[in-house]
């Protein structure tokens, strides 16, 4: 297997407190890959290193063997990493598909950009919004819309956060074909609460707790762990479909 991402004995400190406290990580070209943990367990500071918006107090982050350490987002962009932050940046006033053509014009010209807007939407079957305005869209809509905007950048990792928060069930639904789609094609990582969710899209799981790598295993081994049903929702235990 290809290695396309590798953290080595990264640590993240503010002030007396260390966030992220010495993790090794490896994600493998075409894994599709969940973070999970319980509020505080360092999966949204590992998360932020990686996408360059939080720098390491020390380790280090590779990406195709490329020592990214410390770089800054869009610079960690140009290496092929696509980010989708939980909160939509996004332009109201525009259309979806100039929305979409924005973000590709990073790259290319407009003319290439116009095309590559109309083919990403059509892989994301999103040609029946191309023309709402964005501030019109509803929250689900939304996420989609930036998702193809992350997507016509052309990332060979794509990294989300927590993608369905606030999602209606059909939303749900759409949003995990998607990112199965999505993964026929590209790396993916997902940061995300929902187990029920984790447990539809998810082959390897990485569990965080204190900063640290709890467990790291199938999606089924890792959910019926008596660890992570202890730290994650407590003695109950885990409840999924």
């Amino acid at each position: 297997m290809t290695v396309l991402l590798e953290t080595s004995r990264l640590i993240r400190r503010y002030g007396g407190v260390t966030a992220v406290d010495g993790v090794d990580f490896t994600l493998n070209e075409g894994e599709l890959r969940c973070l999970i943990g319980p509020n505080g367990a360092g999966k949204s500071t590992f998360f932020k290193m990686l996408c360059g918006l939080v720098p390491p107090s020390s380790g280090a982050i590779k990406i195709r063997n490329d020592d990214v350490t410390g770089m800054r987002p869009h610079e960690i962009a140009s290496r092929g990493v696509g980010i989708k932050t939980q909160v939509p940046s996004l332009f109201d006033g525009l259309t979806v598909r100039e929305s979409v053509e924005v973000a590709a014009m990073r790259r290319l010209t407009p003319s290439a950009a116009c095309d590559i807007a109309d083919e990403t939407l059509g892989h994301l079957n999103l040609k029946g919004i191309a023309n709402r305005i964005v501030g019109q869209l509803s929250h689900g809509q939304r996420q989609w819309t930036e998702l193809a905007m992350v997507l016509s950048t052309d990332p060979k990792i794509v990294l989300l956060d927590e993608p369905v928060a606030g999602m209606t069930h059909d939303e749900v639904n759409r949003t995990e074909d998607l990112l199965k789609h999505i993964n026929t094609t590209r790396t993916v990582i997902v940061v995300e609460h929902d187990m029920q969710f984790v447990k539809r899209i998810a082959t390897k799981v990485t569990v965080f707790h204190h900063g640290r790598i709890l467990i790291e295993d199938d999606v089924d081994r890792v959910l019926a762990d008596s660890r992570v049903r202890d730290v994650y929702l407590g003695k109950s235990g885990l409840r999924y479909a």
